[in-house]
């Protein structure tokens, strides 16, 4: 069964401008990322994603432990990070559509601290927030189908993957499968499903924004909870995902270049477009520098000149029309 949301024009902007933006870091930044500063986002993000959980360790402490540098602070807590550091770097070899890696990926993000680690639940569970129960999860008898239908649905439902990883996150928190872990492995299988299409996820620290917004996650969590519709949850992580990608945009060293706007532009899917189209895709850039853009490109046979003055198009070559 498809989860109930709906496709509003909130998400399909959201769509439109984290799509952008992918174009803008694939570009301008992420080649060019220092292994250095891959490095320190992956720290960020397994500092951020433990710390919703209530881990004290610092970005510091986790860099220590990476080092194999002696660490003091609670025990439990240098376990989490030192399973989180191991899952993170089996990214790679993790199938996101599979059921089977899904349960591997908690067994190692899990091992020593729960039992059970990379099996479902066999019982009960609820969570409680302050004096009252806040989410009463599915019974453990229904955990394995519910976990198959969801999976069913990452590898059938043909909507878009930034859509899909959404709900997936918020029905597996939802079904609560686990019997602790739930939490972080909703934010990891995101994370490995949008890696899945656009590879800069695996390096995008998105999870810092959910630690520094965790009121308003665990709100829009449990606005779902009562709305029993995704749609909210969808436009909160898609909001996240959005200012993450301006965060790292940040991080890079100098505005764009002429080339490196050409190349993102390349990269939108245009064929025919106008000296107006590329104005509209970068809203900051004059007439006057459009044109340079649009001349150069056309000087290194990147893009082909149709027509003159006002009646100009430009149409990418069939080389790269077709790659």
């Amino acid at each position: 069964m498809k989860p109930p949301y709906n496709i509003t024009g909130e998400i399909l902007r959201l769509v439109s401008e984290i799509s952008h933006k992918i174009g803008e870091v694939n570009a301008s930044f992420l080649t060019k990322q220092s292994p250095e500063l891959r490095k320190t986002n992956r720290i960020r993000t397994i500092q951020a994603s433990l710390a919703v959980e209530g881990n004290t360790l610092s970005v510091g402490q986790i860099t220590a432990i990476i080092e194999n540098k002696k660490v003091l602070g609670p025990s439990k807590d240098i376990q989490e990070v030192t399973n989180a550091i191991e899952v993170y770097n089996q990214l790679n070899k993790l199938n996101p559509f599979s059921e089977k890696s899904f349960l591997l990926a908690h067994k190692i993000l899990m091992s020593g601290l729960i039992k059970n680690s990379g099996k479902y639940r066999t019982s009960g569970v609820g969570i409680v927030k302050g004096s009252h129960l806040a989410h009463l999860a599915p019974p453990a008898s229904n955990v394995s189908f519910l976990m198959k239908d969801l999976f069913a649905y990452l590898k059938k439902s043909d909507e878009l993957m930034l859509i899909k990883s959404c709900v997936f996150h918020y029905e597996m928190e939802f079904i609560h499968p686990f019997s602790d872990g739930n939490g972080r492995m909703g934010r990891l299988w995101q994370t490995l499903l949008l890696m899945n299409e656009y590879p800069l996820f695996e390096f995008l620290p998105f999870e810092t924004l959910i630690s520094k917004n965790q009121k308003k996650y665990y709100h829009a969590l449990s606005t779902i909870d009562k709305q029993g519709n995704l749609t909210f949850f969808i436009v909160f992580m898609l909001t996240i995902l959005s200012k993450s990608l301006d965060e790292l945009l940040a991080e890079r060293s100098g505005p764009l270049s002429n080339a490196d706007r050409i190349q993102i532009f390349l990269l939108a899917g245009f064929k025919k477009f106008t000296r107006k189209d590329y104005m509209s895709y970068f809203k900051m850039i004059s007439s006057a520098t459009a044109s340079r853009d649009l001349a150069m490109a056309v000087k290194d046979r990147l893009i082909k000149k149709i027509g003159d003055k006002n009646k100009t198009v430009y149409q990418i070559k069939d080389a790269l029309t077709h790659n």
